[in-house]
């Protein structure tokens, strides 16, 4: 297994949409891998293959949930259908999203409560889920990745003119920026968090992740 780099916003391949897998073979299985291992070492919840540059449609996950679903698995082909968001503004403290091909950024959007994901597994069993809250927004999240989007596409008024400045503001945009998960610094601050001791940690209510960086 190998840690790959993680695409970075204007990278062509995370703006286009990706080919379905043909046929699962040692190769596929090698990049499933890597995935989680990249996924694993980036802190990420969930890791979609243009993120590693492979325009393929599969994505990976690492999530505790009440939904009965694995927490850590892999979907091929996949296709998710969600619930339509409810109206009105996303909540800055409980609805923000991060992605680690915009390291370092969190805005708030407004998802689906609920989605259904059906797909395929390494083996080429099918599989079907019914996600919740965090982790239907997590599935939403990374089949958009699939499909030529990131989450700051889909920022409206102030966050979508936060989310640009960004962009600029960090030299983003353009193709061949990557970052590598366990040689650059963690842009979410994970770092930091192992900076800590153990009691700093039970202080902090002993948990590494925010909701607000869930969905990666």
């Amino acid at each position: 297994m190998t840690i790959r780099p993680i695409t970075i916003t204007g990278e062509p391949v995370l703006h286009r949409r990706a080919e379905p897998v043909e046929v699962i073979d040692d190769g596929i299985r090698e990049l499933v891998a890597d995935m989680f291992e990249t996924m694993d070492a980036a802190r990420g919840v969930g890791l979609a293959a243009p993120q590693v540059g492979v325009g393929l449609r599969i994505f990976t996950w690492q999530m505790d949930n009440h939904d009965g679903i694995p927490p850590r698995g892999v979907v091929i082909n996949p296709f998710v259908s969600a619930s339509k968001p409810v109206v009105g503004d996303a909540s800055p403290q409980d609805e923000s999203e991060g992605c680690l091909s915009v390291p370092g950024e969190s805005f708030p959007l407004r998802r689906g409560e609920t989605a259904t994901l059906t797909g395929i597994d390494l083996d080429g069993n099918e599989i079907a889920y019914a996600a919740t809250g965090w982790f239907a927004r997590m599935f939403q999240h990374e089949y958009d990745h699939l499909n030529g989007f990131l989450y700051v596409d889909r920022l409206q008024g102030k966050w979508a003119r936060k989310a640009k400045k960004a962009v600029k503001a960090n030299s983003w945009g353009k193709p061949g920026l990557t970052w590598m998960p366990g040689v650059d610094r963690d842009p979410f601050g994970h770092d930091d968090e192992d900076e800590y001791d153990e009691d700093d940690v039970i202080a902090e209510g002993g948990h590494a992740h925010s909701e607000d960086e869930l969905a990666r």
